[in-house]
């Protein structure tokens, strides 16, 4: 009961709750169907690439030829961090990637000319210049904590081109800058999940982009929500051949434990962006001269049809970790990499909310103690 006597249902997690409207995602779980401001994200995997994705999240529209090659030239632009954020990398380069990402992106707010400035103009340009930036932290802290001078940005690449070359320091082959051109396309965006939800939160009490995106790494480093990619690969690893996966499968079904990569909060079809996964991953397997990766993943799938019936399927992150893992990232990257991509949807979430923006303050119904008298600390037994 309320503190007035009415009867209120509880939802955990506010599971089924609509706080705001959103003209940008659109997500049916039963169908497995999902769209960025109407478009297919089927057809943004196959036709479309992350940049001009990023500016259909940021813009509402897709872009004509001239405003993708402005809009392109503002993310190489902004590529080299100020020094001093070379420095708070190599200060705490021996914590995990996503806490140096969370420090070196809170500590970019004390470096961006527009850091107060809430207007929806001023919050794209910061969206845009944190979209190049968040790449350049997660690539300069893998070389720094290993003794290794960050790697410059390539300005003839695009950005998921030049992501891989920052990380691993050679120029990447095509069809790998297209897989992880597609991973970003994939991640950009999905509606209000755990690390979108607390970027509105902040947003909400007007606080600026750069403390809305530095609570949201937060949130996403948390492995209930970003975790799944870099635990994929240690399953792979520890099932260790496609023959195996069935008797591994049972045996967690058995225990009653998750097997990583299936199930979704929001899908019960199979997730839609895991398909462009799929097929990438075995190109890219078989290129790579390592198939077993894709085997041993695809017999797993095979092993937990069973379970299909009952929602639980394949996720986008199902195959992600076996892209990390082919380009020789270490697994404490994957979930930095899903940050890389999700910075333009956690722009537009800010944006959204700062549109009509309301403080977000849900309640709490309160099971504890009935009213009783303090006790002096003398009296206590």
């Amino acid at each position: 009961m309320s503190d007035n006597g009415e009867k209120v249902e509880v939802k955990r997690g506010l599971k089924g709750v609509y706080f705001d409207r959103s003209a940008t995602t659109f997500i049916d779980g039963r169908a497995g169907d999902l769209r960025y401001r109407g478009y297919s994200i089927h057809d943004l995997a196959t036709k479309s690439n992350f940049e001009e994705t990023a500016y259909l999240l940021l813009y509402g529209e897709l872009p004509t030829r001239a405003e993708l090659d402005a809009f392109d030239a503002e993310l190489k632009s902004a590529r080299e961090l100020p020094q001093p954020i070379y420095d708070i990398i190599r200060t705490v380069a021996a914590a995990h990637p996503m806490e140096v990402l969370r420090t070196a992106v809170s500590a970019l707010g004390a470096f961006d000319p527009e850091v107060s400035d809430q207007s929806a103009e001023a919050v794209r340009r910061k969206g845009i210049r944190l979209t190049a930036q968040v790449p350049a932290i997660v690539a300069a802290h893998h070389h720094l904590r290993n003794g290794r001078d960050p790697v410059a940005a390539d300005p003839a690449l695009g950005h998921a081109a030049n992501f891989l070359y920052m990380v691993t320091g050679e120029k990447p082959l095509d069809d790998s800058a297209r897989l992880m051109d597609t991973d970003m396309v994939l991640h950009a965006e999905h509606g209000s999940n755990a690390s979108s939800f607390t970027a509105r939160v902040v947003a909400g009490t007007d606080a600026n982009l750069h403390a809305a995106m530095t609570a949201a790494v937060a949130a996403l480093s948390g492995p209930a929500h970003g975790g799944a990619a870099e635990n994929v690969m240690r399953m792979a690893q520890e099932v260790g051949s496609a023959d195996k996966a069935a008797a591994y499968v049972k045996a967690k079904r058995g225990n009653r434990e998750p097997v990583m990569g299936f199930g979704h909060r929001v899908y019960r079809a199979e997730d839609p962006r895991a398909r462009h996964m799929r097929d990438g991953v075995q190109r890219l397997s078989e290129q790579l001269g390592q198939p077993q990766w894709f085997e041993i993943l695809q017999a797993i799938v095979e092993a937990m049809k069973p379970y299909s019936r009952h929602g639980v399927n394949v996720n986008v992150d199902f195959y992600a970790g076996v892209v990390y893992y082919l380009h020789g990232i270490p697994e404490d990257l994957f979930v930095p990499i899903f940050a890389v991509g999700r910075v333009p949807g956690w722009t537009v979430q800010v944006l959204e909310q700062i549109e009509n923006n309301i403080l977000i303050r849900p309640l709490t119904l309160y099971n504890g103690p009935e009213p009783r008298p303090y006790v002096p600390i003398e009296e206590r037994g």
